[in-house]
């Protein structure tokens, strides 16, 4: 099995409360994915609630190997929601995939 784990950072917004709905739209995008991307066996968002941290949102998602990872990575929903809504306000990301 593989645990892919990322962190997103996004730009700067008007106020706080901008930021976290933002955050929550990203999540439940995500985590709508569930179902509908076949090598998708799990996933989970979390919107970091620690102000003083760099990173906004984590997700960290379960794919059986590293071809099931890759199929989640270009399935054209994934895709979507990258483009459309992650990448505009995208500052930084970290990733991390790891074999457990």
């Amino acid at each position: 099995m593989i645990k892919h784990v990322v962190l997103f950072k996004l730009q700067q917004m008007s106020s706080a409360e901008d930021l976290n709905a933002k955050c929550i739209e990203i999540k439940n995008s995500l985590e709508d994915l569930m179902g509908k991307v076949p090598t998708l066996k799990s996933i989970k968002v979390s919107v970091n609630c620690n102000p003083n941290e760099q990173f906004h949102i984590c997700l960290e998602s379960t794919h059986d190997d590293m071809e099931g990872l890759q199929a989640y990575a270009t399935h054209p929903l994934h895709v979507n929601i990258s483009k459309e809504l992650i990448r505009p306000i995208l500052d930084a990301r970290s990733c991390v995939d790891f074999e457990f």
